[in-house]
């Protein structure tokens, strides 16, 4: 698969015609859902010419079509904004392109990046590339399989319980969730506002840490950003990695507890010891995010009522039908369940005995990360329990939600987690493991990453 380096000093308007051609020829795993090619045509034009600078002048990418992005509508995936065109670009995107970097494409997801799958996407699922009749993962499946097909050699997207990092394992890329406000959320489309982050999908840990710290840092725009965000990362010193042994139980694919061991092996002949280490509020995490999360979805979801912008139903009398028809017609089904299950915990008289109860277990989940990471400079644990499932194997919610019980407690606590390639299964499934690190390790995450890649 290309690296970002392949790309640099050739011309980026054949980078960007290369780009759009490998588009199309793999439209079958309908990872894209818009291409942006008079634009980005024009800006590499431009950076050819010398107008356009910087550290990744010419290089193609792909944004979720959760950015705001110009070029082509920004759909979330959903019917409500099936024809939003933004009147702005996000942060992330305008600190990649005023490094020269030219956006090609806006990739599928699950509709307002509701799912674990890319299947509810109002557009229709896109395919994972290693296997056409398996989910891509998601929400941020799109990205994940552009970058799997080498159609680019990074993409965006969003994680907010585990929507980079499991599409990466499900394709065989890297994916990165930084720590919460490493990079601006302004211009992407919210989800749940206190554990959505922004980040990237790679073909090495090397090309994702660039492109996370060309993004990251302080933003006027988002007041949850953090300040000088990659400047001080002074590496691992404790050299020890825990190993968190709730992942790793017989409920969990043989294949995946093996490589996942098969890369604590790759850590010890680096130096690392590797030890097997308690998260026992882990058990506890997919009952808070699905508390906590639909919460904030459901205020989130609240301004699209047909009134300002977004879809708007045809032919009502009343305010009421107005509002009801619209949000009937424009949301999937996963996004009405969401509403649901988040206006009720929010409700009088449930408030209290869900939503603060859940808010209260997330404290105690973050103090059990802060005393493990006082011992170990990491976490070591799988990314998912098994390796990409088929279309329509997940039907239940239910099932459906327990595949993200090992990527939602980094999200709860706000710790930076990547997804990295550990090999693929016996019948050449992907799989990837995740590292999980203390608040602004990421980039030490990474180099330990790249470490294991040049071993």
């Amino acid at each position: 698969m290309s690296r970002i380096s392949d790309f640099i000093g050739k011309s980026a308007v054949d980078n960007v015609k290369e780009a759009l051609r490998r588009a199309c020829e793999v439209e079958e795993y309908h990872a894209l859902l818009s291409l942006t090619e008079e634009r980005a045509l024009e800006r590499a034009e431009l950076v050819d010419k010398g107008e356009i600078s910087g550290r990744l002048a010419g290089v193609p990418f792909v944004v979720k079509d959760n950015f705001l992005a110009f070029g082509a509508p920004t759909t979330a995936a959903a019917k409500m904004l099936e024809n939003f065109n933004a009147p702005l670009q996000a942060t992330a995107v305008e600190k990649l392109e005023a490094e020269g970097a030219i956006c090609i494409g806006k990739a599928n997801l699950d509709a307002f990046a509701h799912g674990g799958s890319t299947e509810n996407s109002a557009f229709g699922p896109t395919k994972n590339a290693a296997d056409k009749t398996r989910v891509a993962g998601g929400s941020s499946g799109g990205s994940a399989v552009v970058t799997a097909l080498d159609v680019v050699p990074f993409a965006l997207g969003t994680d907010t319980g585990g929507s980079i990092r499991q599409p990466a394992s499900f394709n065989g890329v890297v994916g990165v969730k930084p720590t919460y406000g490493a990079v601006s959320r302004y211009g992407v489309v919210a989800m749940a506002s206190s554990t959505d982050t922004i980040g990237c999908f790679a073909t090495n840990a090397d090309d994702a840490n660039l492109v996370m710290e060309i993004m990251a840092g302080r933003d006027d725009k988002d007041m949850t950003t953090l300040p000088d965000f990659w400047q001080h990362q002074p590496g691992f010193t404790k050299k020890k990695i825990g190993l968190v042994k709730q992942c790793m139980t017989d409920d969990v694919d043989a294949a995946v507890r093996q490589k996942t061991l098969d890369y604590a092996e790759k850590l010890k002949q680096l130096g690392y010891d590797v030890e097997e280490v308690d998260l026992s509020m882990m058990q506890h995490s997919l009952a808070m995010y699905y508390i906590i999360v639909p919460a904030e979805i459901s205020s989130n979801l609240a301004r699209y009522d047909g009134v300002r912008y977004g879809h708007r139903a045809a032919e009502v009398k009343t305010l009421a039908e107005l509002y009801g028809r619209s949000r009937n017609e424009g949301f999937m089904t996963e996004n009405k369940r969401r509403i649901m299950i988040g206006s009720f915990v929010l409700s009088s008289g449930f408030f209290d005995a869900y939503y603060m109860q859940a808010q209260k277990a997330r404290t105690l989940l973050i103090n059990e990360f802060k005393q493990l990471f006082a011992e170990y400079d990491a976490l070591l644990m799988p990314v998912a329990p098994t390796p990409a499932f088929r279309f329509g194997e997940h039907a239940d919610p239910v099932q459906m939600y327990l595949a993200d019980i090992m990527t939602v407690p980094a999200s709860l606590a706000g710790l930076p987690a990547i997804s990295v390639p550990a090999g693929t299964s016996d019948e050449g499934l992907p799989i990837g493991v995740q590292l999980v690190g203390d608040y602004r390790s990421d980039g030490d995450l990474l180099k330990l990453a790249a470490e294991v890649e040049a071993a």
